[in-house]
C-alpha cells in the first residue's frame, strides 16, 4: 500500500533542525565507497544518529566554508546519503554523471521553503520538481507516477491546500520509488559513514 504524506508528518514534528534545510538522496547501483569516489568525497569520523550528524555539519559549514558535510548508509540495496543544509543530491550538472549504471531518487528543501524532488536513471534526468508546485515537472518520465503522486497528496489540479505536506509527500514518494522506509529510528540509532563533498 502507497505511503502517503501523513505517513511522514513525524519529520518535521521529531527532527526540526535538519527539516529546516536538507536533502536525502537514495542510490541504487552504487556502494558507498563508489558514491563517495564519484563525488570525490573525503571521508570522516561515522557519526550515530542525525541529530549528532546535523550537529557536525553545522560546526564544519564554518570551519570549510565549500565542503558539506553528507552522512552515508546501506540500506538493502540502496545507498542513503542525508546532507544537512546540502544540495549536492538534486544538483543536476553533478549527480546525472555520477548517476551512470545507477538510479537516484533525491529530495531537498532549504530554509526559505524551495524544494526539490528528482529522480534519475543512468545519467538521464527522468523526473524534476519543486514538491510545492508538482504540477510544474519536466523530465524524459515527467507523468508516469502522476496517478501515485495525486494519491499520497501533492496538490495536483484546483483543490485548496490548507496545509503544506509537500516535504511530507517528498518522503513518500521517495519510498514508493525505491521501496524504502525512512523512519524515526532509522535516523536516531544508525551509525553513518561520513564524508565531505565539494559543493561548487
Amino acid at each position: 500500500m502507497t505511503k502517503t504524506a501523513a505517513d511522514y508528518m513525524w519529520f518535521e514534528e521529531d527532527f526540526p533542525d535538519l527539516a529546516e534545510a536538507y536533502c536525502f538522496s537514495l542510490i541504487q547501483g552504487l556502494s558507498p565507497a563508489e558514491l563517495m569516489s564519484r563525488l570525490d568525497g573525503q571521508p570522516r569520523e561515522p557519526l550515530k544518529g542525525v541529530a549528532a550528524v546535523v550537529d557536525a555539519a553545522f560546526a564544519r559549514e564554518l570551519e570549510e566554508g565549500d565542503r558539506q558535510l553528507v552522512a552515508i548508509t546501506t540500506l538493502g540495496t540502496w545507498t542513503l546519503m542525508i546532507e544537512p543544509k546540502g544540495y549536492l543530491g538534486v544538483t543536476e550538472e553533478r549527480i546525472l554523471p555520477a548517476s551512470a549504471g545507477a538510479r537516484w531518487i533525491s529530495h531537498f528543501v532549504n530554509i526559505n521553503g524551495v524544494g526539490m524532488f528528482l529522480r534519475a536513471e543512468d545519467q538521464v534526468l527522468c523526473l524534476c520538481f519543486d514538491p510545492v508546485f508538482p504540477e510544474a515537472r519536466w523530465g524524459a518520465a515527467a507523468d508516469e507516477v502522476l496517478d501515485v503522486m495525486k494519491r499520497i497528496g501533492f496538490p495536483l489540479g484546483d483543490e485548496t491546500v490548507e496545509t503544506d505536506l509537500s516535504a511530507s509527500a517528498a518522503f513518500a514518494l521517495a519510498e514508493h520509488l525505491t521501496g524504502v522506509a525512512i523512519t524515526p529510528a532509522l535516523l536516531q540509532d544508525t551509525s553513518f559513514d561520513c564524508a565531505t563533498v565539494r559543493m561548487r
